[in-house]
């Protein structure tokens, strides 16, 4: 089978990993791809992931079997789309579809109309009636930007001056373009919060291990929201009968009501969960690909091939392919340029990578590096490395992550010394 993934970052490197491991893959394409996946598939740099009608005709020319998209951006921009009308397979939901995370107030009505459990939401595209509202509410509340924002779109509020400053940022000063013009006050959460993945055909669904993501900038689910920090799978938190209730409430209902709405889905639905101290869950977001960095322990962890799951469900024949496993545990630990996720350096020298990748266990999957001058790598991104480690258990595993940590260094390096610890604490 030939194979091209649509991405640069640490998602993509980490999905190209597990892709070349496959005995059914032939050849492997990125595009762009990056220096770090050089050694795994062949990298197309000047065909860039929002280019719609060059990625449709390098698949053609490749003859691709199989397209995977990474990022979201064209998945809701409709590359998608674009691909199944040129007879190519492809792995990610059409551009309808995908309005399940391009607009975070499409998602909430479609749960509202489908009854799938979440947090109880307004919507607001006037500046002064939205922040009416976060007062009544005494501040305590979620504001999300409607659009997408690579993940750093959400502001968790507990007070009403920060609400009225996440506003003001979003609608006013446009920190986010356009994905701010319109924005969505929830219902403020409690819990613990879970990232759970089910690959599907459109009808049929199979599921990977759940992860638990790191979202804020600092110790102690501290600072700002990122794309993430660090992440840990499988989520504990996950058990079996939370996950017989995530399928039959969520899950289920939300394939099936997609295709109730005329825009079947297909590809993984990514369900970011908040789980109560009953265990029910309730849905904080959909997103339309596989998260950044959960990807990378999940990649590590997978135990079996995942490209037949990739093209069942791409192809329709999702029923034909052999679900994969978990082995241990496994944990990413981030290293992010100081500064992240506002302004931050970049074109600083990185060492000890290959100290790193030689602790037992590890993987390090790059998100924004680049070849330096000298032929080693510099940062090029505000998340730079997702250093990813497999253990028997957590203890393992996030002791392995932070010891191949420990070897990399760049100016400004910036990480969470706390990932998993909740999840150890239990």
């Amino acid at each position: 089978m030939r194979v091209l993934v649509v991405g640069s970052g640490g998602r993509e490197h980490a999905l190209a990993w597990k892709i070349a491991s496959s005995d059914a893959v032939e050849a492997l394409h990125a595009v762009p791809g990056s220096d770090a996946m050089q050694g795994l598939a062949t990298c197309h740099p000047d065909v860039k992931a929002m280019d719609l009608d060059a990625i449709v005709a390098l698949a053609r020319s490749e003859a691709s079997d199989l397209v995977v998209v990474g990022p979201e951006d064209p998945l809701a921009a409709g590359l998608s789309d674009r691909l199944r009308e040129a007879g190519i397979a492809v792995f990610g939901p059409s551009a309808a579809a995908a309005q399940l995370e391009a607009s975070k107030a499409f998602a909430k009505e479609f749960m509202a109309r489908h009854a799938i459990p979440t947090a109880d939401f307004r919507v607001f595209e006037d500046f002064d009636a939205a922040r009416a509202h976060v007062l009544a509410l005494d501040g305590v509340c979620v504001v999300k930007a409607d659009g997408l924002a690579a993940g750093k779109g959400v502001a968790v509020c507990g007070e009403p001056e920060g609400a009225v400053a996440a506003l003001t940022e979003m609608m006013r000063d446009r920190r986010f373009g356009e994905a701010g013009a319109r924005v969505v006050i929830e219902e403020r959460l409690e819990g613990e919060e879970a990232s759970y993945y089910a690959i599907t055909d459109g009808t049929r669904v199979t599921t990977l291990a759940a992860a638990q993501d790191h979202k804020r900038a600092l110790d102690g689910d501290r600072g700002e929201n990122t794309g993430g920090m660090g992440a840990v799978a499988p989520a504990p938190v996950v058990t079996e009968a939370v996950e017989k209730r995530l399928l039959e409430e969520v899950v289920h209902p939300a394939i099936a009501g997609m295709a109730a709405d005329g825009t079947p889905y297909t590809g993984v639905l990514y369900v970011g969960l908040m789980i109560d101290r009953t265990g029910a869950p309730r849905v904080v977001e959909f997103n339309v690909r596989f998260g950044d960095p959960e990807t990378q322990p999940l990649m590590l962890g997978l135990d079996g091939d995942l490209v037949p799951l990739l093209h069942g469900a791409a192809t329709g024949g999702l029923g034909n392919a052999t679900p994969v496993g978990f082995r241990g545990t496994a944990v990413c630990v981030v290293l992010a340029s100081d500064g992240y996720p506002r302004s931050y350096p970049t074109g600083r020298a990185i060492s000890g990578l290959a100290a790193a990748a030689d602790q037992p266990g590890v993987e390090v999957f790059h998100a924004g590096t680049r070849r330096a001058a000298n032929g080693g790598f510099e940062t090029a991104g505000g998340r730079v490395l997702g250093v990813t480690a497999r253990g028997e258990n957590i203890e393992e595993a996030r002791r392995r992550a932070y010891a191949a940590c420990d070897e990399i260094h760049f100016e400004g390096m910036h990480l969470r010394r706390d990932i998993a610890e909740r999840v150890l604490a239990g």
